[in-house]
């Protein structure tokens, strides 16, 4: 059965940090994989996804503020958040695949990031 679960979500002032883990169990490769997030009332959007070689893509309104990264050993996909803004507050999803298609077949429970000004 796989499992993704994350950890690291929480309530910080504007201008602050948070980095998000996200760590799989029960899947051989996690390709796909990356964040995403979905504001109150909102569909869910890609934060930003990265591939088995570490090539990273982020939406335009995170670029130059957060960074990806995986560790391919401890299954794990990480997201590095700075320079938080109210508008990044949401709850926050790993997702993941195990295929060459890229379907995200899994899913983790979601953490709240919560941005105050």
């Amino acid at each position: 059965q796989v499992q993704l679960a994350e950890s690291g979500g929480g309530s910080v002032q504007v201008g602050g940090s948070l980095t998000l883990s996200c760590v799989a169990s029960g899947v051989f490769r996690l390709n796909p994989a990356g964040w995403f997030r979905q504001a109150p009332g909102k569909q869910r959007n890609m934060v930003a996804t990265i591939t088995t070689g570490g090539v990273a893509e982020y939406a335009a309104a995170v670029e130059g503020r957060f960074t990806i990264s995986r560790d391919n050993a401890k299954d794990a996909i990480y997201l590095q958040m700075t320079d938080l803004k109210p508008e990044d507050t949401a709850v926050y999803f790993c997702g993941a695949g195990d295929n060459p298609d890229g379907r995200y077949d899994y899913w983790g429970q979601g953490t709240q990031v919560t941005v105050s000004s």
